[in-house]
């Protein structure tokens, strides 16, 4: 997922941003507009040092939330693998070496990752609890767990070539609060469209970055330059990461409703003055600026209430909509397509499968009907949906 769009920032008109002496006897002529008097020119002309006040630069940020989010994901990770401790449950695992960290099967996990069933004790989304048993701490719980090395590692470069660059621009609480919600607008789109496995992962939260920086562009239009250039790079990008959730085996429910909801954030958390506002506070005694402009232009606060209203109002429907436990796969005949198109390549179909399954004291052996393999795995809480999703690994 590549963030290396170099956005640039237009240089202000000398009359948005000059603020002058009030007295009579300081009048004179401004310097001819698109141009900005440094400290040295000033003083080379003879006016006085306190003459114009140098247009500031927006506030560059220290990352350090971004940072953070990718140690916990990493430690959080570490933790999932010590949990899961494949020579327990398995004789096949994958870098015995490692011991307890080693990794499931290729079978069951081709990501070198833990088994479901430890994805599911740390909390990963699985929506039977979350409508039965209320357990929608899950929704949020889920953007911080990942499947396995390679899942995790896209996912934190991605993070790190995203939100770095946005912290910087924007602070960590704006910045953080996007990620978080946009990665809980990723997880009730994914419950209401896939209801029969589990779900783990930060790319509903990524794709809210992602889609914070297209509305970031379209509501500070004004102040950027070459628009049409980082706004057809920025699209593109886009549409490519898109794309890929189409393969099977992808969430892109998640990654279509964490799309929607930063990109709905971002023209609430990530508005910009407009070139011309000068601040009271930056206003020193006995000056005054020769035009006071608002701080934000119409089209701007229209965006921000319209955002909000329909953020808002998206979140609380989907809500009702997941807790009566309605599968919107049922209400729409076409949806399934955002998330897989089948080609000569690949079935979207989610064969029937069948596995006899035989309980020891701490573990069960599950035999596949069709081919005939069995596996041996630690012995939960009664769990239909986890028994369905071990048996069609062990299936294919």
């Amino acid at each position: 997922m590549d963030s290396r769009i170099e956005i640039k920032v237009s240089n202000p008109k000398r009359g948005d941003t000059g603020v002058h002496p009030a007295g009579p006897s300081d009048a004179a002529s401004p310097p001819p507009d698109g141009q900005r008097r440094g400290r040295g020119q000033r003083q080379r002309e003879g006016q006085p040092a306190g003459w114009l006040i140098d247009f500031v630069p927006f506030k560059k940020w220290v990352p350090w939330l971004i940072p953070g989010f990718v140690l916990v994901n990493i430690f959080l990770f570490i933790i999932t693998m010590y949990i899961n401790d494949c020579p327990k449950t398995s004789k096949n695992c994958v870098g015995k070496f490692l011991g307890r960290f080693s990794f499931q099967p290729f079978k069951e996990n081709p990501l070198l990752g833990p088994s479901a069933s430890t994805l599911e004790k740390m909390g990963a989304l699985e929506v039977s609890k979350v409508v039965t048993r209320h357990e929608a701490w899950r929704m949020i719980s889920c953007i911080w767990l990942h499947a396995g090395v390679f899942h995790i590692l896209a996912n934190m470069l991605s993070l790190l070539f995203i939100g770095i660059r946005l912290e910087q621009e924007f602070g960590f609480v704006k910045i953080g609060s996007l990620y978080l919600i946009a990665g809980f607008g990723g997880s009730l789109m994914s419950s209401l469209f896939i209801q029969s496995v589990i779900s783990v992962g930060a790319s509903g939260a990524l794709f809210g970055l992602l889609g914070s920086m297209l509305s970031e562009l379209i509501t500070n239009w004004s102040i950027y330059a070459n628009k049409f250039a980082a706004l057809l790079t920025l699209v593109l990008v886009i549409i490519i990461n898109l794309a890929m959730g189409v393969l099977p085996h992808v969430d892109n429910f998640a990654h279509i409703g964490g799309f929607i909801s930063g990109f709905l954030l971002g023209f609430v958390f990530l508005i910009r003055p407009q070139f011309g506002y000068v601040s009271a506070k930056k206003i020193p005694p006995g000056y005054i600026a020769p035009s006071r402009k608002p701080k934000h232009k119409p089209y701007q606060y229209v965006l921000w209430v319209i955002s909000l209203i329909l953020l808002i109002v998206v979140f609380a429907m989907g809500l009702i909509l997941l807790l009566q436990g309605i599968n919107l796969n049922d209400r729409c005949s076409w949806c399934h397509y955002m998330s897989c198109i089948p080609t000569p390549l690949w079935s979207c179909k989610q064969r029937k499968v069948y596995c006899q399954s035989t309980e020891f004291e701490r573990s069960f052996n599950l035999t596949c009907i069709s081919n005939g393999k069995s596996e041996i795995y630690a012995l939960t809480e009664e769990n239909t949906t986890q028994v369905q999703l071990l048996c069609s690994k062990l299936c294919r």
